[in-house]
């Protein structure tokens, strides 16, 4: 994406979110691009919204739980209006004020759009994923090494994204004819466990 169209995007989310919420309730408006942020993944962009909140944590979340209650339509609409992008943008809320070195950043709330995620473009399911497919999500903290492993394998097209990429590798792992030994080791391991 040519920086004068992400400039133009930023621009008139920044006026969107103003215009759809009280002034002062937001603190800050982005739009992050890749290499912006370790969270946004090769193409797509991350519009996040930080609301104006106390620094302390049930302050923070009492006031952005109150915003998002009284505001459920404009965080519609301006899901709506990111749907429109040719790319795929993830919309996130997250809570402003400073958190102390004990304290939780939160609370964050992330709107995916209908390309965004497991099914980019194919709807809800993934590239080999039948409709009833049992996926459980899983939180990982990557290095900046294995981020870039992952976004190599979507810019060269073997996976859509960062899920997809990870999916992708395991299933290059259960290939391998280590991985049947590893297996039935474990379950060597389980028998015995059992015995005891």
């Amino acid at each position: 994406m040519e920086q004068t169209e992400l400039d133009q995007i930023r621009q008139r989310f920044d006026q969107q979110v103003r215009s759809r919420f009280p002034e002062g309730a937001i603190r800050q408006v982005a739009v992050l691009g890749y290499g912006d942020a370790p969270e946004v993944e090769p193409g797509q962009l991350l519009a996040r919204v930080v609301v104006e909140t106390p620094d302390d944590w049930e302050g923070r979340e009492q006031a952005f739980h109150a915003l998002h209650d009284g505001h459920h339509a404009a965080f519609r609409e301006l899901r709506e209006e990111l749907n429109k992008l040719p790319v795929p943008v993830v919309l996130q809320f997250t809570a402003g004020g400073e958190a102390g070195e004990d304290e939780r950043r939160g609370p964050i709330i992330q709107l995916l759009g209908r390309r965004v995620g497991v099914g980019v473009a194919d709807g809800p399911y993934g590239p080999g994923e039948a409709p009833g497919a049992a996926l459980t999500p899983v939180m990982a903290r990557l290095g900046a090494e294995d981020l870039e492993t992952l976004d190599t394998l979507i810019a060269v097209g073997i996976a859509t994204s960062r899920a997809d990429a990870v999916r992708w590798a395991l299933a290059r792992i259960r290939e391998r004819p280590a991985y049947d030994q590893l297996r039935a080791r474990t379950r060597e391991i389980e028998e015995l466990k059992s015995q005891f």
